[in-house]
């Protein structure tokens, strides 16, 4: 989100920023800009930090972040350039006396103790009668932050870099890259009209396939969905002269049909089908086919998309074992955890230990054991933690359990989470 100014800016910006902590620790030195091989030459002085910008590289995290799947949504509006800075620091002085090393030092330590060029650092750059010509950089408007990182390089590399500067005798260096610095092109980026309907791509005489558009909670969009809960499908095309559910393989009978609407049940669902976390349903038309009643197969099927949700398992059991440590030593255990939906043998098991404290408490997460087939019950083994009670979250691929809260109003812990517990 910055103009051309953007890669001088940067450069200027470090300079201002090396500058007051060289010319403090080294009387006299100075942060200059120059070709390496310019260094010590005429209009430099005799010790001092040259700042070489030596190469610019796309960065690969947000190379793509201009692509037109962003820029149809409105950000960025125009074309853009993520690019990485790399920067040769060389120090040069009196050899004797230290100085290329003691002004090193000094770059190293503001370096690290400043990490980023932050907003008001390139402000006041730009706002430096010295470098009047950046006076229209907006640099500083860009959202991500220009993180300044250090470079490991070997001899080799470092002999390779340096063979760029031809007959450039070598000064001690090092190299810094700055990331990511994003340069805006002038040309607006084009938004076509939006799709005002759209179509299954359905063969006639099946045109008009359900879609599935949303699956959330009857109890409200940002209720969590539970094993017990009603789910309300919404979409187009939803009603047809025998509508099912298809649920984790299972067709159910839905409690209520629209249009744009339905609601189906999960109970309606054996409980030995469903697993925690992530789901897939599809609405279902069954369209009769003309075929004698005989015929084993009356109906066809005319499905939907295939839409997500995040299943949330339920706590039912917490059971501690094997503790060892006393006194103030760390604690460890295995905890037993039964849940009311099979796990399948590939999901991923988390569980969250909060201490149930207002005074520090301490925060653990721990993995649960790897299985042999799908199950109810989980062993997870947890050290090393702080002896207390905690609150117990449990994830499948990342869905979570609820915890409970205290509801009595004449409790001392009246709206605290409350449960599950553990104690260790």
């Amino acid at each position: 989100m910055s103009n051309y100014l953007a890669i001088a800016t940067v450069t200027a910006s470090l300079q201002r920023l090396l500058q007051a902590a060289v010319q403090r620790d080294v009387e006299g030195a100075r942060i200059t800009t120059v070709r390496p091989g310019n260094v010590s030459g005429s209009g430099t002085p005799e010790s001092g930090v040259n700042l070489f910008l030596y190469q610019l590289s796309r960065n690969a995290a947000l190379n793509n972040a201009d692509a037109t799947p962003f820029r149809s949504k409105g950000t960025p509006i125009r074309r853009q350039a993520a690019l990485d800075l790399f920067y040769m620091v060389s120090a040069y002085g009196n050899e004797t006396e230290l100085e290329p090393q003691r002004l090193l030092g000094s770059v190293i330590r503001t370096l690290n103790d400043q990490p980023c060029l932050t907003d008001s650092m390139i402000r006041e750059t730009a706002n430096d009668s010295t470098f009047r010509y950046l006076a229209d950089s907006n640099l500083a408007d860009q959202i991500q932050q220009a993180l300044i990182i250090p470079i490991n390089m070997n001899l080799e590399d470092l002999s390779k870099t340096w063979s760029v500067f031809f007959q450039t005798p070598y000064l001690l260096s090092m190299v810094y890259k700055v990331m990511v610095v994003m340069v805006d092109g002038d040309e607006p980026a084009k938004r076509a009209l939006p799709v005002r309907d759209r179509n299954m791509a359905g063969m006639v005489p099946f045109p008009n396939h359900p879609v599935v558009e949303q699956v959330i909670s009857n109890s409200g969009r940002f209720n969590p969905i539970l094993s017990d809960s009603t789910l309300m499908i919404r979409g187009k095309q939803l009603k047809g002269s025998s509508t099912r559910v298809r649920i984790a393989g299972v067709e159910v009978n839905p409690i209520e049909v629209k249009d744009q609407e339905i609601l189906v049940s999960l109970t309606e669902v054996p409980a030995e089908f469903l697993r925690a976390g992530v789901q897939n349903l599809q609405v279902i038309h069954q369209i009769a086919t003309g075929l004698p009643p005989a015929a084993q197969t009356p109906y066809r099927n005319l499905e939907s998309n295939a839409a997500p949700f995040v299943l949330r398992p339920t706590v039912v059991g917490i059971q501690v074992t094997d503790q060892t440590g006393g006194g103030d030593e760390p604690r460890s255990a295995t905890l037993t955890v039964q849940v009311n939906l099979p796990i399948g043998v590939k999901q991923r098991v988390v569980i969250a230990l909060n201490e149930w404290t207002i005074d520090e408490p301490k925060i653990y997460l721990f993995e649960a054991l790897p299985r042999t087939r799908d199950t109810d019950e989980m062993i997870i083994p947890v050290t090393d933690i702080k002896a207390g009670e905690y609150l117990l979250r449990f994830q499948v691929d990342g869905a979570e359990s609820q915890l409970g809260v205290d509801v009595n109003p004449d409790s001392p812990t009246f709206n605290w989470y409350n449960s599950p517990r553990a104690v260790i």
